[in-house]
């Protein structure tokens, strides 16, 4: 291997090794509450619908206290807050099983929901603004792709634990009391990480400091470019909400197809998760990521016209490995353009796009299906990904132009700010 790049070097760091299993363990348990509250639901109402609307209800929060969330993470101890806030979503997940055990009103399910929502908001960027306090920064963006590396894997083990837990105990108790085990020893682990300590600033509790975040997003072009198209790419081309209407109406898989469902673009993120830490830096990262995001709403549209069990899960898969390039530029390009004073509220405006691009476009899939069926609202949607490419090459053609992803760290002014 050559000395120029080393392919282990974040995880050659205690913290970060500490930072990413806890958060491998924490999307395991948002992973396997996600697949067993759909199946469950489903299951009670047989309603495509409320598919969306359990999307809605993780989303909201996220959206609604982005400002704030946003504002902690700058303010408080980034470490305190993921803790706090795991252990907020593991209470959702006890709650969910007392539910499920007692079979309570379906209504109730949502508030358990809303308040893993609360949860999630004010983890996520917490956690991300939290990786530069731990990792420096020449090895920033290998750490980015193990987090990848790590969120898929959690992405493949958390829908197929789900799903076998369902189907070896016929109930949905026993998944949620696993997930909430996995937000909880996620807190535990984060106890001996000690940041660096970082000059700041201050942040205040104006308004005008609130809004810096969503400002900053708005004036940084690539940025925008990179997040907007993230944003549509995945709120139109999603299916994942309407796996389990795949999995028992047109595939008839049951389910524990229903969790292998759900585990294949994990499967094929990990994949070129591992290729992209072990390869060096994307030498045209912009180009990739528009080719990388036109061949997810490709692989989409093959998935919903599918009616082959390998078939379906190969299209997942491509979907999943295509997706993960764009995550890895996205992400990197928010840690390297983003003052570590802001990193909490850029992090929080990123966590509202990816909300709205996974939980708001699961509302949109279960609604368009209501209307379309399935099979329609995802092969639209597919098309409606590649049509998102095209506006964003024309609307940002400095992202076309991007080379390599450490370039765009210091870009010339007329570059990486709007006037």
């Amino acid at each position: 291997m050559s000395a120029a790049h080393d392919p282990y070097a974040a995880l050659r760091i205690r913290d970060y090794r500490c930072l990413l299993a806890g958060s491998i363990l924490a999307s395991v348990g948002m992973e396997v509450l996600a697949v067993t509250v759909g199946w469950e639901l489903y299951e009670r109402t047989g309603s495509p619908a409320m598919l969306g609307y359990a999307g809605l209800a993780q989303f909201l929060p996220v959206l609604l206290l982005a400002l704030v969330t946003g504002q902690a993470a700058d303010r408080f101890s980034r470490k305190l807050v993921v803790q706090v806030a795991q252990t907020t979503i593991a209470l959702s997940a006890l709650g969910l099983a007392t539910l499920s055990w007692l079979q309570g009103p379906v209504e109730l399910i949502f508030v358990c929901l809303l308040t893993a929502g609360v949860g999630r908001a004010f983890a996520m960027p917490a956690r991300a603004a939290l990786i530069p306090q731990v990792v420096p920064t020449p090895q920033l963006s290998n750490a980015i792709a193990w987090q990848t590396s790590g969120f898929q894997i959690a992405n493949v083990s958390g829908p197929a634990l789900g799903g076998a837990l369902i189907a070896a105990y016929g109930e949905a108790l026993r998944a949620y009391q696993v997930a909430a085990c996995c937000c909880l020893a996620c807190a535990v682990l984060f106890v001996p990480i000690r940041p660096r300590a970082t000059a700041r600033g201050a942040t205040g509790r104006s308004l005008e400091s609130l809004l810096a975040g969503v400002r900053f997003v708005f004036r940084t072009e690539l940025l925008l470019a990179a997040i907007t198209l993230d944003l549509f790419a995945v709120l139109l081309g999603g299916a994942t909400a309407l796996l389990p209407v795949f999995a028992k109406d047109i595939l008839e898989v049951g389910p524990a197809g229903l969790g292998w469902l759900r585990a294949a673009p994990a499967g094929g993120a990990f994949v070129m998760a591992l290729a992209l830490a072990h390869r060096p830096p994307l030498k045209k990262a912009g180009r990739a990521m528009l080719l990388a995001v036109a061949g997810f709403g490709a692989a989409t549209i093959v998935f919903g016209l599918s009616r082959s069990f390998p078939l379906s899960l190969a299209m997942l898969a491509l979907a999943g490995a295509l997706d993960n390039i764009s995550v890895v530029v996205r992400h990197t390009l928010m840690q390297l353009l983003t003052p570590d004073e802001m990193r909490g509220r850029v992090a929080a405006v990123n966590s509202v796009f990816i909300s709205s691009s996974n939980e708001l476009g699961a509302f949109e899939s279960g609604i368009t299906a209501q209307w379309l069926g399935p099979i329609a609202s995802v092969v639209v949607g597919g098309a409606g990904t590649i049509q998102v490419v095209l506006l964003v090459m024309y609307f940002w053609p400095a992202l076309l132009r991007l080379g390599t992803l450490h370039e765009a760290a210091e870009p010339p002014p007329n570059q990486q700010v709007r006037p």
